[in-house]
């Protein structure tokens, strides 16, 4: 079978679709959507979310020096595809979709009551890479929904039904196929 040469793009997919919160300085919030997000380093924690510097978010996060990553799930599949295609110039996304906005623990970017997980995140790095900037951020506090967890304090992702984004189109995360060090732990 042979392989097709395509045009230099970023085909690492899946990966999650998020929901992005900040607060200007007066304390207006405002959530997107982002799939350009991640792990970055677990000692200090840290992760990161590149937005477009056309983006109504991004000079807010850039003043403020905060953000929250809300992951998403199958019920807020349409509410992460809106927020990703309206802007915040334009409408309340929060009234819009539906979404509630909470108050941050230890920043003033709100996390969203309908998501299972935010991480609250400042800023300790902006990188400037072209069509996207990338925010690196410390995190300072994960805020876990306690419905999600199991009998042992377990957060339970097949509960969760987070979503994951692949090529333009939204998934539902699927079985689950093992477990970290499965393929080399001896049989019992």
């Amino acid at each position: 079978m042979g392989r097709q040469i395509w045009k230099p793009g970023n085909m690492v997919y899946p990966v999650p679709a998020v929901l992005v919160t900040c607060a200007d300085e007066e304390g207006k919030p405002n959530v997107m959507t982002a799939a350009w997000t991640g792990t970055v380093c677990s000692e200090p924690p840290m992760a990161y979310v590149s937005i477009r510097k056309e983006r109504y978010s991004n000079p807010i996060i850039r003043k403020t020096g905060e953000f929250t990553i809300n992951l998403t799930t199958e019920e807020l599949a349409f509410a992460t595809d809106f927020c990703g295609v309206r802007s915040g110039r334009e409408l309340n996304k929060f009234e819009a979709a539906n979404l509630t906005a909470l108050p941050g623990r230890t920043i003033k970017a709100p996390l969203l009551r309908e998501s299972p997980v935010g991480i609250e995140c400042k800023v300790s790095q902006i990188l400037e890479l072209g069509s996207h900037d990338m925010f690196l951020g410390t995190v300072t506090a994960v805020l876990v929904d306690e419905a999600y967890l199991d009998e042992k304090g377990k957060f339970d992702l097949a509960a969760a039904k987070l979503l994951a984004y692949s090529h333009g189109e939204y998934y539902s995360l699927g079985e689950l196929l093992g477990t970290f060090g499965y393929s080399v732990r001896k049989k019992k």
